[in-house]
């Protein structure tokens, strides 16, 4: 499946993720979907409520906020979204152990290095493979 992003939202994502060092950084995804794959359009950006290093947990105030601005606004959920400050981008256990919804898409933005990496992920029955992500801006659509 291919999932696209505005460059802009991708830069967003990152601003916040550096901000709550060295905590993760969490939200839910949302945008459309039709014959081409999923568009996200909006990144909601949520406490983690356990304020750790290497784990998150969502507010649940918080996901039925977004849930219900996701509907307002005509969007699907996608899925998640959670930073790895010190660890690469793609599943921990931890995160495969956590992944219920294998209709999700999950996507780690690892901060370990000068230049950040974000991926998304396609979670089921234990097993991880990396989404199709493309990040375009107006000047440039792929």
């Amino acid at each position: 499946m291919v999932i696209r992003m505005e460059y802009h939202l991708y830069d967003e994502l990152v601003k916040w993720a550096k901000e709550h060092l060295p905590e993760e950084a969490c939200g839910l995804l949302a945008g459309t979907e039709d014959e081409n794959g999923r568009e996200i359009k909006k990144i909601y950006y949520l406490e983690n409520k356990d304020h750790a290093e290497d784990h998150f947990t969502l507010d649940p105030m918080d996901q039925m906020k977004a849930v219900k601005d996701i509907r307002a606004n005509g969007y699907k959920l996608f899925g998640n979204w959670h930073s790895h400050p010190s660890s690469p981008s793609r599943p921990s256990e931890e995160d495969i152990a956590l992944a219920y919804d294998s209709k999700a898409n999950y996507m780690i933005l690892s901060l370990m290095a000068d230049n950040p990496v974000v991926n998304v992920f396609h979670i089921e029955a234990g097993q991880w493979t990396k989404e199709d992500l493309r990040i375009y801006s107006e000047e440039y659509y792929f």
